[in-house]
């Protein structure tokens, strides 16, 4: 993943094509950059960060920003009471035991 003002973009390679192709995440507009070495895809991935800032200068619109790190979260209610007591238990918040719930998730995910 490359990061670059507060973005962060993932690439991938196209093997028939003998380059690498990706997307900025994270926002609604689509952001795509790439390059046939890794210094042609970080300096693509800048340029399109920096184009899509100034062409929403341009046009008086505010650039969709990345992940703000609050997610509203809609849960079955006895769900919503089975975690809530089982986060009163271990003595953390809710939010705690959800966050460390899906930490844990994403790191087994990325272990493979």
């Amino acid at each position: 993943m490359l990061k670059y003002k507060g973005y962060t973009g993932w690439f991938e390679l196209d093997s028939e094509a003998k380059i690498f192709h990706g997307e900025v995440f994270g926002t609604r507009d689509v952001i795509t950059f790439q390059g046939r070495t890794a210094e042609e895809l970080e300096h693509a991935f800048r340029d399109s960060v920096d184009d899509y800032l100034a062409f929403c200068r341009e046009r008086g619109e505010s650039p969709d920003k990345p992940y703000s790190g609050k997610l509203n979260l809609r849960l079955p209610k006895e769900l919503h009471k089975a975690i809530a007591a089982l986060a009163r238990a271990e003595g953390i918040s809710l939010n705690d035991l959800i966050v460390a719930a899906l930490q844990r998730r994403v790191q087994r995910r990325a272990r493979g």
